[in-house]
């Protein structure tokens, strides 16, 4: 993986990026992007669009979704409350579908990652793994049984 230095050094314009966006889309902020991309990549399978220090843009599937360091939002209402060390994530799952839960926590171990639940079957025709990002971000991927 090759992170850009420069964030103006875009595989794409801004303006471009932001016209694809439709319907809901997923924006997680993070202390520092870099650390997180292995989770996304080698955990969620996902493909990277592309990483720099303030922001990272990944693709499964059909959807995307971003990441951004948090002092990209210094000037946001929010940026206290980032920098108040508060736990991420509570209170959201995330899910993705498709992605094979015991390769994924295969993955997680390997990595380091905390695994909430180990993948199992679940009686609504699920294989689910609830697995925890570098940020606190609780991901459950699943496939169908």
């Amino acid at each position: 993986m090759t992170v850009k230095s420069n964030p103006d050094d875009w595989w794409m314009s801004t303006e471009d990026y932001a016209k694809r966006m439709k319907g809901v889309t997923l924006n997680l902020l993070v202390r520092e992007v870099e650390h997180c991309v292995p989770f996304h990549t080698e955990v969620l399978g996902a493909k990277t669009e592309y990483v720099c220090v303030d922001f990272a843009s990944f693709a499964y599937d059909q959807t995307t979704w971003m990441l951004h360091a948090d002092h990209t939002y210094d000037g946001h209402p929010l940026y206290r409350s980032l920098t108040a060390n508060l736990d991420r994530g509570i209170g959201c799952e995330i899910r993705v579908h498709g992605r094979d839960p015991d390769a994924a926590c295969e993955a997680a171990q390997r990595l380091g990652y905390k695994i909430l639940e180990p993948a199992s079957d679940k009686p609504h025709g699920t294989r689910e793994a609830f697995i925890y990002d570098p940020e606190g971000y609780l991901w459950c991927v699943d496939v169908t049984t």
